[in-house]
């Protein structure tokens, strides 16, 4: 078996309607806008067409994030790999 070199593959999650306003997100749980969901899924037809395979994805605990992995993944044709969560990859939190 040829063993290849692991490979970390960083994927932002698409943009969110708060993104569309330039406003700081931080915890705040803000869904995708339409074109987040097509920038997910395009990320994803990417990966399928590059013949990137991902053995595990690591997502934060925020819905964007998650349905950016999500949509991702089903455009690559790897929704069987599985998912880690963690609060600890959610971005910046300064209070409120």
């Amino acid at each position: 078996m040829v063993q290849t070199a692991p490979r970390l593959i960083l994927l932002r999650h698409g943009q969110s309607q708060w993104n569309l306003e330039n406003r700081f997100t931080g915890w705040f749980d803000v869904g995708l806008t339409e074109k987040g969901i097509e920038e997910a899924t395009a990320a994803g037809a990417l990966l399928l067409a590059s013949g990137i395979r991902p053995d595990v994805v690591h997502t934060s605990l925020q819905t964007r994030a998650i349905l950016t992995a999500n949509l991702a993944l089903s455009a690559c044709e790897q929704l069987w790999v599985p998912v880690r969560r963690s609060w600890r990859l959610n971005e910046r939190h300064y209070g409120g």
